[in-house]
């Protein structure tokens, strides 16, 4: 019998970018004998008992309503196997898993946090930048100089009546100039690696649109950054439970790599940019479906 596998996406959106991705993948599950479906995780109609795996791909609305996207998550998983499962996607739903990494010894880009009726309490002599820790493709992120205080503050106000927390990290110059590297895992090994250039330009707005991997190209990782993005992994709460991972590193002030964020819930594979991946992503799918 045909493994049945099921691909979770979002539904299309003013604000959600085309996963190039799916399509190749479809095609090269079914290529391979796979009996396969492409279904939306908040679409009511689907039986996610059905699949013997439910593949989360592009969810990419889920932090902006993430509490119902994880109790989806915590309900499909009592029904069938889920990729990732539903304990690591929340914990890696919330960016204060950097504090965790960090605490285990990753070397991690400086964090702090700031919850709702915290004082604005900003850096005054550096370059920062404010994020929320739910959070996907540098939605309501911005970068800002010390005198751009007031407007930082602003955002800050606007994030914590939504309900956000903040997450406050010094602007790392190093990637303006070395880039960040996403480094992706997939059946517990190392799939591929990409370079994508800054994300956040001087000025723009926190509620603009912004494009998520400017300039990406292949990359050659280092050992170092093999090294720091495997005790990422080895950090996460049940490692062993992972189908894929993506880790994205930039060079800190010691100009050594540095963990910017983990991604485990929906990150982009990138597999335009690297078909020769395609089969080997395909294979660990059925292999996870079979298992």
């Amino acid at each position: 019998m045909s493994p049945r596998i099921a691909l979770v996406t979002c539904r299309p959106g003013p604000e959600v970018a085309d996963d190039r991705d799916l399509p190749v993948l479809e095609r090269a599950l079914r290529e391979a004998g796979a009996d396969v479906r492409v279904a939306v995780w908040d679409d009511p109609a689907v039986d996610w008992s059905e699949p013997d795996l439910v593949l989360i791909r592009s969810t990419w609305d889920y932090s902006w309503r993430a509490e119902e996207f994880l109790a989806w998550a915590a309900k499909c998983e009592r029904t069938t196997r889920l990729a990732n499962p539903a304990d690591v996607v929340r914990w890696n739903a919330d960016k204060r898993y950097l504090g965790e990494l960090a605490a285990a010894g990753v070397p991690t880009v400086p964090t702090r946090y700031l919850a709702p009726g915290d004082p604005a309490d900003l850096p005054a002599d550096r370059e920062y930048v404010v994020k929320p820790t739910s959070g996907a493709g540098a939605r309501f992120a911005a970068r800002y100089t010390p005198d751009e205080r007031d407007t930082a503050v602003r955002q800050l106000a606007r994030m914590h009546e939504e309900g956000f927390t903040a997450m406050v990290q010094p602007y790392v110059r190093a990637i303006d100039v070395t880039g960040e590297r996403a480094l992706q895992f997939f059946g517990g090994r190392l799939l591929h690696a990409s370079r994508k250039r800054a994300v956040l330009a001087p000025g723009t707005p926190y509620d603009a649109r912004k494009v998520a991997h400017p300039g990406l190209e292949p990359w050659t990782p280092t050992d170092a950054e093999l090294a720091v993005a495997e005790r990422a992994l080895a950090a996460v709460p049940n490692p062993t439970g992972l189908l894929y991972a993506r880790v994205d590193l930039v060079d800190g002030e010691d100009g050594q790599p540095a963990v910017m964020e983990l991604e485990l819930v929906e990150p982009n594979l990138f597999l335009g940019l690297h078909p020769r991946s395609v089969r080997g992503v395909a294979e660990a799918v059925l292999a996870a479906a079979r298992t």
